[in-house]
């Protein structure tokens, strides 16, 4: 298996600190960027779609780009314009016929023995839905023999131990439609945005400590225009791992079939400082996890 680098920097926009995060991804050697949703924060502003398109070019013009929606890519115009995610859509089109997904807001990928899945928190995700049911059979389709990594991206974070975006029904109702799918499926990281701060999680499922779900990780402080998330729930909870209010970006080193290597980088220091790093090591490759 040949080793793999993912960069990760959810909420984007395109201020000042989405110049420093910028900066500092195009130092490291990834092989594909990850973006779990709110990219240009257009928000139904057409020429801030350009921009934004300008200000990620070159990186995006160099190596893959691969996102999912937040909500600042919600862009509905009461009887005017139905269609939600019209100007995302067209403009971010991500390859999701190839996955056997009927969405551009859902698909599935695979690089470097990593399959990588990236959800929809603002389309259906009921035990009814077209999402909830292409994810079950993209789940099962999954050869960990060959691609023995399984990462999910998502908008709205599952777990959360932030004031803000707390209670919402895009995390709430979505964790409990899909985590037993997850979970069943022995998924290793969960990637989220929507949260302006960083917070690890160790493995969980329903809410406790278990060795053999998926870690959780809130990456969304790429670099906004609303600013941090500088309020955290305290005592911090015991599931929670690190957590800061700060801009920055992570690196996500798939070293080989059964380890990598995360490495979150905070940014407010104008200077690319790795402040929290750990080992994450492939469920597949833990007998005791086996399904």
């Amino acid at each position: 298996m040949v080793s793999c680098q993912f960069c990760n920097a959810g909420d984007l926009g395109q201020t000042d600190w989405t110049n420093s995060t910028l900066q500092h991804v195009s130092k490291s050697n990834y092989n594909v960027f990850l973006l779990p949703g709110d990219l240009s924060y257009a928000d139904t502003e057409q020429p801030l779609w350009d921009s934004f398109g300008m200000v990620v070019e070159p990186l995006a013009s160099q190596s893959p780009w691969m996102v999912t929606q937040g909500n600042h890519e919600i862009e509905k115009i009461s009887a005017i314009h139905e269609d939600t995610f019209t100007a995302y859509n067209a403009r971010w089109h991500m390859p999701f016929e190839e996955s056997g997904s009927a969405s551009n807001l859902y698909y599935s990928f695979e690089v470097f023995g990593v399959h990588v899945i990236m959800l929809g928190s603002y389309t259906d995700f009921g035990a009814d839905s077209e999402q909830y049911k292409w994810l079950q059979s993209d789940l099962g389709k999954v050869d960990r023999t060959k691609t023995p990594w399984l990462v999910v991206l998502l908008h709205a974070p599952w777990y959360n131990s932030n004031y803000a975006h707390q209670g919402e029904s895009e995390s709430i109702d979505m964790k409990e439609a899909m985590e037993d799918l997850l979970y069943g499926a022995r998924v290793d990281v969960v990637f989220a945005g929507h949260v302006h701060a960083y917070e690890r999680f160790t493995r969980v499922y329903k809410g406790d400590a278990n060795d053999c779900a998926p870690a959780y990780i809130t990456i969304g402080d790429g670099g906004n225009r609303n600013g941090l998330a500088s309020k955290f729930i305290d005592p911090q909870p015991q599931i929670s791992v690190f957590r800061e209010a700060s801009f920055g970006h992570g690196e996500l080193e798939v070293v080989n079939a059964t380890h990598a290597m995360w490495a979150w980088h905070r940014n407010d220091d104008d200077e690319s400082v790795v402040s929290d790093t750990f080992w994450l090591r492939n469920l597949a490759s833990i007998s005791a996890c086996h399904v």
